[in-house]
This record gives structure tokens, sequence and C-alpha cells, in this order.
């Protein structure tokens, strides 16, 4: 039965010495957040699941391990990895939950990179260590009720004043929003309807006029923390605004950074849906032998492993073109509109090998089912990924 102790004997989905073409230290780092997430994560995960909540209690546990902004230079109290080591991070975390992916790739991706590339030196001693050591949460704002898939056409607005900034707006669907104690915040400076004017804003949650509201009901997701922000008349000081951002390209990068990590994310979704199918099939007798050994559930097994293995070398690629600085955004797209669509394959057909067992949540199969819906979702839909790389190879958009 695949049980958190079963869990912990994972070692790996490598069909073709994928480790072969790892550094030591990307290995060294896999293998110590995959230690972690079986000790830690796995043994937990499911009843936080259950509940609807985030397990906090993990927290300082990632930041101990340097999970946080985990490729930002050291000299902010980060790991200053390589970006193919992060993104094994983001495998392993994923591994055990994408809430708790999420968590770190808010953390890290979404609020402490964009102090980096558009903070003050200021901000970025200020903010970058204490997010770096989980002494401070974060939230990215930018998505609205009414503008997902069109950022641009927020109406967030950010006034100027003699002592500062005003905002007002309301954003939604926002990752640690509830528990956070500082939010980047993208707003339209001075009512302007234009997507050059959008700037990005630092914002401690504590600000009067500020208000989080946890988002209910959902059925996926259910251990991360999801929540609508109000901004009504909220004062900031003049260096409140990150001062190198400028229009809808500065939280288009910032999506950038998350995407990559989701795509080496789902990855490891469907590894532990691919390992719990592989160790219950030869577990599972059925007509007096294992069901691994019937045609049926062995083809699910080697479509699944087929998949897993060809986004393995396809992100690898990826990682390696972003170390040297080359990756494109559009290569970004091609890797998350892939790789979380064959999860969702993954987890479907692992569920459905696991039989009426696998919609119990001792399995973990269904979690990161119903969870890769939303990352299906999220950080660009399906389908807009699939018109953003239409553009790239035709030169013609197709968005309208």
């Amino acid at each position: 039965m695949a049980t958190a102790a079963a869990a912990s004997q994972f070692t790996g989905v490598d069909f073709l010495n994928f480790d072969s073409l790892l550094s030591e230290e990307e290995r060294a780092v896999r293998d110590t957040v995959r230690t972690w997430v079986d000790e830690n994560l796995i043994p937990v995960i499911g009843q936080a699941y259950i509940d609807g909540r985030f397990p906090k209690q993990l927290i300082p546990g990632m930041a101990e391990l340097g999970l946080f902004g985990a490729n930002l230079p050291e000299t902010y109290g980060c790991a200053g990895l390589n970006n193919v080591a992060y993104g094994l991070i983001m495998q392993e975390l994923e591994r055990g939950d994408s809430g708790i992916r999420s968590f770190a790739s808010v953390q890290g991706a979404l609020v402490m990179y964009p102090i980096y590339a558009f903070g003050s030196d200021e901000q970025k001693t200020r903010w970058l260590p204490l997010l770096a050591s989980g002494q401070e949460i974060g939230c990215f704002g930018l998505t609205e009720p009414d503008y997902g898939s069109n950022p641009g056409g927020m109406i967030t607005t950010a006034r100027e004043t003699k002592d500062g900034w005003v905002l007002n707006g309301t954003k939604m669907w926002i990752t640690n929003g509830s528990q956070a104690t500082v939010a980047i915040v993208w707003a339209k400076i001075g009512g302007v309807d234009d997507a050059k004017s959008i700037r990005g804003f630092i914002v401690p949650t504590d600000t009067k006029g500020y208000a989080a509201k946890d988002q209910k009901g959902k059925l996926s997701l259910r251990a991360s923390d999801t929540s609508e922000i109000h901004l009504q008349d909220v004062h900031l000081p003049k260096d409140a605004i990150l001062p190198k951002s400028g229009g809808l390209k500065s939280p288009l990068m910032c999506l950038t950074q998350a995407r990559y990590g989701i795509a080496w994310g789902a990855i490891g979704a469907a590894m532990a849906c691919y390992d719990e199918a592989l160790r219950y099939g030869g577990q599972r007798v059925m007509f007096d032998k294992p069901i691994a050994g019937t045609q049926i559930q062995q083809v699910r097994l080697v479509d699944m492993l087929t998949e897993i293995t060809k986004a393995q070398f396809l992100t690898l690629q990826l990682g390696r073109l972003k170390d040297a600085g080359t990756m494109t955004p559009d290569q970004v797209s091609l890797c998350k509109r892939n790789n979380v669509s064959m999860a969702c394959d993954a987890a479907r057909e692992a569920r459905r090998l696991l039989g009426a067992n696998g919609i119990l949540v001792e399995y973990h199969s269904m979690r990161h089912m119903a969870n890769l819906e939303s990352v299906y979702t999220y950080e660009g839909t399906h389908d807009m990924h699939s018109l953003i790389v239409g553009q790239a190879i035709t030169g013609l958009a197709a968005f309208s």
C-alpha cells in the first residue's frame, strides 16, 4: 500500500541515465531536498490537504535548506545555486505537493526575484535576507478578478502624492496572500489606462487599508494558502516603488521565472504518481497475479515513464539555456505547457490504475491530479501558452 512510509523509498525515475548529465552539486541538492520531502512533507501532506490548510511548520526547514530564492546570490543570504539545481528543488517539492512548491516558487520567483531585478540596493539589502530566511513571507499581486490572462487590463491604481503613493484595487487568486507579511503589488500609475504605466510596489501587509480574504471552496491546491487582496487607500512611502520596474514587461519577467520552476515541478508530481502506480501494480493481486503483469497496466506504466523521461531532457536543456543566459519566454511556455499537461495525464492514469483505492487520501495520485488542474490553469493557461508558442513560430499573434 502506497503509504507515507512506502513513499520514502522513492529513488527517482531515470530510465535513460538522466543523472549522468547532472553535476555532482546538482545531484546533491536534489537528493537533499528529496530526503527532506520524504521525511517531513510526505507524512503530513495528506491530512493538511483534507484540512484545507498550509503546513506552516515546514517553513523553517525549507528556509534552513536554502529553498527560498535558491538561484539568487549568496550576497543576500540566498544559496546562489545554478538554475538546474533550482529546478530540481522545485521538482522535489512538487513531488510532495504542488501547493508546497507553489509556496516556495512565489517566495523566490515572484517576490524575491522582482526585488532583486527591479529593486534599489536598499530594498534588496533590507528584504532579500529576511525572505530567504523565512522571517518574512511574500505574495505577488498581479491577477485581478476580471483580468487573468490579460494582466495589462488591470484596474488597480497607484496615485502619487507629495508624501508617497496611494494604492487602490483588488487582486485575486493570490498564493500566500493571507499569511504574507509583504506583498509585491502591480498597479497603474496615475490612473492612466496604459500597460506602460504599470509599476511594482513593496507593500507590508500590516499597512492600513490592506486586507486579505481566504478563497473558500477550493477542490484543488487545498494545502495552499489562496486569497483575494483588497487595497483601499493604502498609503505607502515614496521608496515603496520598485524603481527599475516599468510596464507589463516587468511582471511578465517574474512570471517567466515562476513558469520555469513550474516546468520542473510538474515532472516531480508525475514522478510521484508513476512511482505510486508502479509500486501498487506490483503489490495488488487480481486473478492470482499482480496487476502490473497485465497488458493494460503495463501500457499505462510505459506511457507514463516515456512522457516523464521526455520531459526530463526537455527541461534540463531549458535549464542549461537559462544558465547560459539565452533562454526565452517562448521556450519556457513550451516546457510549462508540455510538462503540466503530461503530469495531468500521468496523475489521471495512476489514479485509474489504483482503482477504488485511488480516491483515498493515503494514496497520492488523486491529490496530485486535483492540484495539477490548477497548475494547468495558473501562470498562463495551457491554451495561452499554446498561443505564445504559436506566435513565436509563425510570427502571427492569435490572441484576439
